[in-house]
C-alpha cells in the first residue's frame, strides 16, 4: 500500500547509476533501490544510467531537481577514491545543504556490520536541493542495501515532512 505524500500521490524518487562499466543489463545498484523502494510504498518517477563524467551526472541531476513529480534522488556508483569517481564532486555543489549524518552514520554502520576499516574510503553523501533529498550511495549492493534499509526508507518521509513543511499553511 502507497503511503501517501502529497495528496494522493506516493512519494516519488528517481534513480541514478554511475558507471563507466554498467548498462540495464548489467546494472545491480539501481535495480535495487528501486525494487527496496517500491516495496516501501514508493513510486519510482526516472531511472538513468550516466557515465562517470561531471557534466553528465550534473545534466541529469539538474534535470531532475525542476521536476514537481519528484521528491528524491538516488544514486549509486562513482563514489571511490579512483581517479574516475567523480559523483561526489558532481552532487556536492550542487546541494543547497548537506545532510553530514547520513554520511557519518553510512560508515559507522559499514564499519560494525562487516566492512571494517574499509568504512573510511566510503564517500557515501546526503543532502537537499530543489526541496528534494538526495542521496548518493556506493555502487555495491551492500552500500545499497544498507543505506536504502537502514537510513533512507526509515527516515525519507521525516526528511520529505521536513523539506515541504513551509508549503502547509500555518494555523
Amino acid at each position: 500500500m502507497l503511503q501517501p505524500f502529497q495528496g494522493d500521490r506516493a512519494l516519488r524518487i528517481a534513480v541514478l547509476t554511475v558507471s563507466d562499466t554498467r548498462n540495464e543489463q548489467t546494472d545491480k545498484g539501481g535495480p535495487l533501490v528501486q525494487e527496496l523502494a517500491l516495496a516501501a510504498g514508493l513510486e519510482i518517477g526516472a531511472y538513468e544510467i550516466r557515465k562517470d563524467d561531471t557534466t553528465a551526472i550534473r545534466e541529469v541531476l539538474a534535470e531532475w531537481l525542476q521536476r514537481e513529480d519528484l521528491d528524491a534522488v538516488v544514486t549509486t556508483g562513482g563514489t571511490g577514491i579512483a581517479n574516475r569517481d567523480v559523483t561526489i564532486e558532481a552532487v556536492r555543489p550542487m546541494l543547497q545543504k548537506e545532510l553530514d549524518g547520513f554520511g557519518e552514520l553510512f560508515r559507522f554502520l559499514s564499519y560494525a556490520e562487516d566492512i571494517g576499516t574499509k568504512a573510511l574510503l566510503s564517500r557515501a553523501l546526503g543532502g537537499t536541493a530543489a526541496e528534494k533529498a538526495i542521496f548518493v550511495l556506493p555502487g555495491s549492493t551492500g552500500a545499497v542495501r544498507l543505506a536504502m534499509e537502514r537510513l533512507i526508507l526509515p527516515e525519507i518521509h521525516h526528511i520529505m515532512k521536513e523539506l515541504t513543511k513551509h508549503r502547509q499553511p500555518r494555523v
